[in-house]
């Protein structure tokens, strides 16, 4: 393990980081506030960062460093991201800060905060923000701004994008980051624009925008998204979490001219389908909940459109829907986005491998002599990415029943303990019961807010670079 390189790569985070801090710092001077929480976190942030920074770092970085570097880079960013929180004062421990910050970054948008509305709007814009930069991912970030790493930069893709199989749209993979980036921040600057054209303040349309571009959650309303009571606004977000839950490598080939390519992406086809399909039984569920027709429909495909992209906004307390609608919004959060999105889950292409996985076994019961294979998008996928994407099927729900174990010891109910923990590792937000949408997770101990901390990050990074670091063969020095 080259040790030096790690450290310095968290070094060139940390600067990455202390640059972010002053937009918000902007904000809190623009509204009057108190920019101190800010001052100090940029200062301490800036002081690890050059140092770290400074580190001098020959060798080789290679996979297992990759798989470290943002593991450590994940918890290193939840712990110096809380500082804003912490020394604002409006937080009564710094684990508190710490889960809020770690559910900001890997987009979760679980809260322990019983009412925001009360906080400083710097606080609160750092909060949002926070799903902004790790919506698409806090190294794919540092790889656009900061190319000249001079690391296999691939290692750390693999290790931190989201999905079963892993691609650069061009050669230079500093360039796929600028590419990536680039459509992101276009399609927050449009989703901006249209809902301050929809009625919404321009303070809110942002952190609304960020919340929605990073399918994290957060709002800066306790009743969240139903607090505006805005059709036109609902509408624009339900569609903007479709467009943020694809495979953003659709968007460059759709760039590029390639559209048959997309309409065969077979993940996007399974992933409109669920959608879809999930509204259709919900709006037949919901219908004596509702005055009008449209009403019915409006709230079943925000709710869909929250949950699948693990977004986590509410316009409605689903907690109080019939039990076929809270199973079914259940197992769209399990499901998640697609790859490559900025949702979390257990991913729409892992759900198709696994699909035809089944179907390939049938075929072999029925013809043991077949030869088949499980193709993606018309490509036969080797035997490894299948087997993983079955292994992390598994790991994924053994991890969400023995952390729901681990919570059990709160004494809270067996839906807020099992939705807690799923909501954690699909970086979902909301569940059911306690830590419903008119909830929160403010009443779980400390030692299981940690935990659920974990599994956020876990989630975020897709399990295995946490699974590494158990690994004795990961510490060996080089």
């Amino acid at each position: 393990m080259n040790y030096r390189i790690v450290l310095k790569l968290i070094g060139k985070l940390l600067l990455v980081l202390a640059a972010a801090m002053a937009l918000p710092l902007c904000v809190a001077l623009l509204y009057r506030e108190t920019p101190v929480p800010f001052f100090l976190a940029i200062g301490i942030s800036l002081l690890f960062g050059f140092v770290l920074s400074g580190i001098k770092a020959p060798g080789g970085f290679f996979a297992r460093e990759g798989f470290v570097a943002v593991a450590a880079i994940w918890f290193v960013m939840g712990v110096f991201g809380a500082l804003p929180f912490y020394f604002s004062g409006w937080f009564s421990s710094y684990v508190d800060c710490f889960f809020e910050t770690v559910s900001g970054f890997t987009t979760t948008g679980a809260s322990i905060l019983t009412a925001i509305e009360p906080l400083p709007r710097g606080i609160l814009f750092w909060r949002s923000f926070t799903h902004w930069l790790g919506g698409m991912g806090v190294l794919i970030l540092a790889l656009a701004l900061l190319p000249k790493l001079g690391l296999r930069t691939f290692h750390l893709m693999r290790a931190e994008s989201p999905g079963p199989t892993k691609s650069k749209l061009v050669p230079k993979l500093s360039e796929s980051s600028k590419i990536l980036y680039l459509i992101y921040t276009a399609l927050t600057a449009a989703l901006v624009l249209a809902l301050r054209i929809a009625g919404l303040p321009l303070y809110d349309a942002a952190v609304t925008a960020f919340g929605t571009a990073g399918t994290g959650g957060f709002s800066v309303m306790n009743a969240s998204i139903g607090a505006y009571h805005n059709p036109a606004a609902e509408i624009i977000i339900t569609i903007f979490l479709f467009l943020f839950s694809m495979n953003f490598t659709l968007y460059f080939l759709l760039l590029s001219g390639k559209i048959r390519q997309v309409l065969k992406s077979s993940e996007l086809r399974l992933f409109s389908f669920l959608w879809f399909a999930a509204a259709a039984v919900l709006i037949l569920d919901i219908r004596p909940l509702y005055e009008t027709l449209g009403e019915t429909v409006r709230a079943a495909f925000f709710q869909v459109a929250t949950m699948i992209s693990t977004a986590g906004f509410a316009t409605a307390d689903f907690d109080l829907w019939p039990s076929t609608a809270k199973m079914v919004l259940f197992l769209l959060m399990v499901c998640g986005a697609c790859a490559g999105s900025t949702g979390g889950g257990i991913k729409a292409g892992r759900i198709v491998i696994f699909l035809k996985s089944i179907r390939r076994e049938v075929q072999q019961i029925l013809h043991p002599r077949s030869v088949s294979v499980v193709k993606l998008d018309g490509h036969a996928l080797d035997e490894g990415t299948v087997r993983t994407a079955l292994v992390f099927l598994v790991t994924y729900i053994a991890i969400a029943f023995l952390g729901a174990v681990f919570v059990a010891q709160d004494g809270f109910s067996f839906a807020t303990n099992i939705t807690a923990v799923f909501s954690a590792l699909g970086n979902i937000g909301p569940g059911l019961d306690m830590v419903g949408p008119a909830g929160n997770f403010a009443a779980f101990s400390a030692p299981s807010k940690l935990l659920l901390s974990v599994c956020m990050i876990m989630g975020r990074i897709e399990i295995f670079p946490i699974l590494v670091l158990f690994s004795p063969r990961t510490w060996k020095v080089n």
